[in-house]
């Protein structure tokens, strides 16, 4: 056997285990966001029987803040699952409005202008969540792309080192600003 099939077989192995790692990662990601949304019904349930012994509007205040706690759970472990600051912002959203139904329902056991206070204030909330939800995904596309031009900026700069010395020195010098810069 000739060293290139023998490279070719080693490369060819690593890169099946390689795959093999990901794909088990990937099933253990799911796994437990599986099991995280299972945690958040469960606890839903017992949340919604203690309500059950309430009556009037404290019961459904009771309801709706479990059904915000399970909405908070099952969106955090979405976003845990999807690991992109769209899924981030997405799941604060939606506790946002979680708790904008909280709020608003808490408001219904008050009267006149007390009522109307405590829904502006519910709604004001509700608002400052959802755009400090969208600054913060606005703030980690930002850094991404400032990320990605600092990076190019690197690179060009250690082109132009390259482009000083010749032959194997240079393409030695190109392989590894290419290796470190992954280019």
């Amino acid at each position: 056997m000739t060293i290139n099939k023998i490279l070719a077989t080693m490369l060819i192995g690593v890169a099946g285990f390689s795959g093999t790692s990901l794909a088990l990662a990937a099933d253990s990601a799911k796994a437990s966001y599986k099991a995280a949304e299972d945690a958040a019904d469960t606890t839903y349930k017992a949340d919604k029987a203690k309500c059950d012994e309430l009556s009037g509007n404290g019961k459904d205040v009771c309801l709706k803040q479990a059904k915000a706690t399970r909405e908070h759970a099952k969106q955090d472990a979405k976003a845990e699952y999807k690991n992109t600051p769209k899924a981030v912002a997405s799941a604060r959203k939606s506790e946002a409005d979680a708790d904008y139904a909280v709020a608003k329902e808490k408001c219904d056991g008050l009267a006149g202008n007390a009522k109307d206070v405590c829904v502006k204030q519910a709604k004001a909330d509700q608002t400052n969540a959802v755009a400090n939800a969208n600054t913060q995904k606005d703030v980690s596309k930002a850094k991404a792309d400032a990320r990605e031009e600092r990076a190019d900026a690197r690179y060009k700069v250690a082109m132009a080192k390259c482009d000083a010395l010749a032959g194997a020195a240079k393409d030695d010098c190109v392989a590894a600003a290419k290796a470190e810069l992954g280019k």
